[in-house]
């Protein structure tokens, strides 16, 4: 089909909005936002090609797109669209009815030719279509709506208000992020006529504030980041930026260790358009204070980049990102070295005040820190961890009164004055200050370690004492926090107890600890007094939603490189599991197992039996007996069954999973003749219980491992 503009001119285009200094830490997130909406505003438009490449800039003052083979005009393009059923569409006369005309007008075709609307279908079913080829995009109006309709849509948390002067002497106003006060629109050297924020675009930006001041023209879309570069100092794309900064920190940092984050290095790369690396340092005697204190202070106050050795101990020198490249970068480094030095003074002070009083001495300070209005204080947040680390402690057969001392003296470091400036540093501050207390080197190392893991990936507790207080600590998060009513909602979650579940599960499989998961949650629930506290925290659902983070978890794990499929993991889930310590060796076992060529036969004879029982209305007798047993199939059966009952009991008791598994496979033919010439389901009731009770005692033997119907 022919079209009225089928070669349509083909440019690289660029959009620009230069704005005053925006926030460092969404610039990214606003960049790739600002790219992403333009792009797909013109794809959908049809304007873009198949070969379109997307080009995103960040900056401190600007954010921008470059499209390459963007399209003026996009193709003409055939629109069959269903009106209206025709006995609805026309009138008795065969005239047009209001309904129809309305329809047409809201297509925008309300004066089209009647006659050349198309009727398909047969008797009710017919109906009107219109066939028509719409005119494809324009690109300018395209533009202008994708423009608006992106800055409307960047994820800014908060707006500024402001006014803009137009030619003709009349205010705007305008709301953005910051300030803007050039918009540049360029289809190859061409200038879109488009307008956003009160400004209308032409070609041109502006160059470094300080390097390079002053109007920048840029003559072609292709041309934008070559120019900024190479006439206005300054490197529009971000991500070219950020690694930039990230190979100079290296390369200062010489055999030392840089201490980049990620977050810290994309909030660099956001407030600065040029970057230059100097170093600098800072007084030795500093160095007396707890490393993390002074690493946190450089990054979080002055965005510093702290140095170690390779054994990583912190140095006296240390890096900064600057907007401003000199020969002579003297003053620059030696005001930032004045600037440190009484932040660093402040933290050598908080360090020095801290230490005066004991953390055993702040106990009792804790009832006057609310931890929830319905969960009492800190104070008896604390006696509740307490009761329950003792617990699980004698459960390990550990040292219980170190397990009570560390659960005592824990939250403690949240009254201090380091603490309460850095609230980074809680756990990390409390070992400092237990070592220097004299504490237990155990107790002094979970204050910090019962935190752990922090996050997914995280590592867990080194010391046994630390492990059970983490465990007990989480355990009662996440039971106060549950019994209040703020279980986790979708994606709402403020208490974190989707991560305190799944570090609940870590502890219990990575540290091998066999303890029973519905008594750790009985034993977290028996330490609150509030009776609706009980009522809300029920063990049953606390416990589905620990399993439900196993479950997650279980699917991250994996056997020589292959992750456990989610057949394997409900097999050994859907027995709800008391203890799961032991869980990554059942899952190992089955892998195994399911390579043996009898696996399918007695998975399936397994789902079978299920199916059996499940149906069976009456109770099933405890135990078979013998003398009711008459075909031969199911004595075979039975005796097979008494043959491997011992081996496969003394291989649970073992916890040698696979032997266990692979002593199954006798079973296999008897099983295989059972169903082949016994009827389950006798009319006589004594010999079908009988057979059912077979059936069940065969089926917990079946699955002492996993529900291997699972795998069928």
């Amino acid at each position: 089909m022919s079209t009225s503009n089928s070669n349509p001119q083909s440019a690289n285009l660029l959009i620009e909005v230069f704005t005053e200094e925006l926030p460092p830490k969404s610039l990214r997130r606003l960049g790739d936002a600002f790219s992403e909406g333009i792009f797909n505003a013109l794809k959908a438009a049809n304007l873009t090609t198949e070969s379109s490449a997307v080009n995103s800039f960040a900056t401190p003052r600007r954010l921008a797109v470059q499209i390459s083979n963007v399209l003026s005009q996009a193709q003409d393009y055939p629109v069959r669209e269903k009106l209206l059923p025709t006995s609805i569409a026309y009138d008795a006369e065969g005239q047009a009815t209001p309904p129809l005309l309305k329809k047409l007008a809201a297509l925008g075709y309300g004066d089209i030719d009647l006659a050349t609307l198309e009727k398909s279908g047969e008797g009710k079913n017919e109906a009107l279509f219109l066939n028509v080829i719409a005119k494809g995009a324009a690109l300018e109006q395209t533009a202008q709506t994708a423009l608006e309709q992106t800055l409307s849509k960047l994820p800014i948390a908060k707006m500024m208000h402001y006014q803009v002067l137009q030619k003709d002497g009349q205010l705007v106003d305008v709301q953005f992020a910051r300030p803007a006060h050039r918009i540049i629109a360029l289809h190859g050297n061409t200038v879109l006529k488009i307008s956003s924020l009160g400004i209308h675009a032409n070609k041109q930006t502006e160059g470094h504030r300080f390097l390079a001041p002053g109007i920048l023209t840029i003559s072609a879309a292709e041309q934008y980041e070559h120019d900024l570069q190479n006439k206005a100092k300054i490197i529009p794309s971000f991500s070219k930026r950020r690694s930039q900064i990230e190979a100079a920190l290296l390369k200062a940092a010489g055999d030392d260790l840089v201490l980049m984050p990620g977050s810290l290095l994309d909030e660099v790369t956001a407030l600065v358009e040029w970057p230059a690396i100097y170093e600098c340092h800072f007084d030795q005697e500093f160095l007396e204070v707890p490393q993390e204190c002074l690493i946190l202070t450089m990054q979080t106050n002055q965005k510093y980049f702290a140095l170690t050795d390779q054994h990583g101990k912190l140095r006296n020198r240390f890096l900064i990102v600057s907007n401003i490249e000199t020969a002579t970068p003297q003053a620059i480094i030696s005001g930032n070295e004045r600037v440190i030095r009484p932040r660093l003074s402040d933290a050598r002070f908080f360090f020095q005040q801290d230490q005066k009083r004991p953390l055993a001495s702040r106990v009792a300070d804790l009832g006057k820190v609310v931890y929830h209005n319905q969960l009492g204080n800190q104070l008896d947040r604390t006696k509740r961890v307490q009761a329950i680390a003792s617990s699980i402690a004698q459960k390990l057969h550990a040292d219980e009164k170190l397990a009570s001392r560390a659960a005592e003296i824990a939250k403690t470091d949240l009254l201090t004055d380091m603490v309460g400036e850095f609230p980074e540093l809680q756990g990390i501050m409390g070992s400092y200050y237990a070592k220097h207390d004299g504490e237990n080197a155990e107790v002094a190392a979970a204050c910090s370690e019962h935190y752990m893991p922090r996050f997914a990936g995280d590592t867990l507790p080194q010391t046994q004492t630390g492990t059970i207080l983490a465990l007990a600590d989480k355990l009662e998060t996440l039971v106060g926090i549950w019994g209040v009513g703020l279980a986790p909602t979708g994606d709402k979650d403020p208490y974190a107890l989707r991560r305190h579940a799944l570090g609940i599960c870590r502890l219990l499989a990575e540290k091998n600890l066999s303890l029973s998961l519905p008594d750790l949650i009985e034993l977290a629930r028996a330490q609150f007094s509030q009776n609706e506290v009980k009522e809300k925290a029920k063990a049953a659902d606390i416990y589905e939603f620990i399993i439900d983070r196993l479950r997650a978890y279980l699917r991250d794990q994996s056997v020589a490189g292959k992750p456990f499929t989610s057949a394997e993991i409900e097999a050994v889930l859907s027995q709800s599991p008391a203890q799961i310590n032991d869980l990554i060796e059942r899952l190992t076992a089955l892998r195994e197992f399911n390579a043996l060529p009898q696996a399918a036969q007695l998975a399936a004879a397994n789902k079978r039996i299920s199916n059996i029982l499940k149906k069976t209305a009456t109770a099933i007798p405890a135990a078979c007996l013998k003398n009711l047993l008459q075909i031969p199939a199911e004595v075979a059966v039975y005796q097979a069954l008494e043959t491997v009952s011992p081996a496969l009991n003394a291989a649970y008791e073992k916890r040698q999973f696979v032997e266990l598994l692979k002593a199954l496979v006798t079973l296999s033919v008897p099983i295989d003749q059972f169903f082949a010439d016994v009827m389950v389901m006798d009319p006589n009731p004594e010999l079908r219980d009988n057979r059912l009770a077979l059936l069940q005692q065969l089926h917990q033997k079946m699955n002492l491992v996993a529900d291997l119907g699972k795998l069928a």
